[in-house]
């Protein structure tokens, strides 16, 4: 993995904004109220969530933000709203977060994702991805980060594999939340710290 041309940045003492992420081509950062709206179209666009029970309604998809926003507050990181730099055009998410539901390999740390459909096929994902397992590992000192989608979800899984995340099948699980759902079975990828540096020395 390289991380070349990323910069973190420390907000000055006092402010309650987090690190923002810079990597060659990509700003991941805290969400603003104008990216409400391009993040509802995301939310209802069945293609992009093929994976998800549902697509989000506005309401939905606006206290999903608001759900990011407590989680920064009270960890310290999150999924950061990501642009793209050379227009500043918003194109969805890339992050850290924590699962919400009781699984053999909870509690843990997640990297997830999620992009409007015009920003598919440009490495975005990755870059974002190998940024956020950056800040993951030297900022947070996380010992291990995972990640998970439906088994049949083989962009996302084409990503946790270019991260160098491993997978055992053992560790394949049916979704909580999803019981019963043609949705529920998922694979689970894993990356640990000890792993992820010596990947980048």
């Amino acid at each position: 993995m390289k991380f070349d041309g990323i910069t973190l940045r420390r907000a000055p003492a006092g402010q309650m904004s987090p690190t923002t992420i810079e990597t060659e081509r990509l700003v991941l950062r805290r969400w603003r109220v104008e990216d409400r709206e391009p993040f509802a179209a995301l939310n209802a666009d069945p293609v992009v969530m093929e994976y998800f029970p549902s697509t989000l309604d506005r309401r939905q998809s606006d206290d999903f933000i608001d759900q990011i926003e407590a989680g920064f507050a009270a960890r310290g990181f999150g999924l950061w709203a990501l642009e793209v730099k050379a227009n500043r055009e918003f194109i969805g998410f890339t992050g850290l977060s924590v699962p919400s539901f009781e699984a053999a390999f909870t509690p843990a740390v997640e990297i997830g994702w999620r992009l409007a459909r015009g920003a598919w096929g440009n490495g975005y994902t990755t870059e974002a991805a190998e940024a956020s397992l950056r800040e993951g590992f030297v900022e947070h000192l996380l010992p291990e980060v995972v990640s998970f989608t439906y088994q049949k979800n083989v962009r996302s899984r084409a990503v946790m594999e270019r991260l160098d995340m491993t997978r055992d099948p053992r560790d394949d699980f049916d979704h909580p939340v999803l019981e019963d759902h043609p949705l529920a079975r998922h694979v689970l990828y894993r990356i640990t710290a000890d792993r992820w540096r010596a990947l980048v020395s």
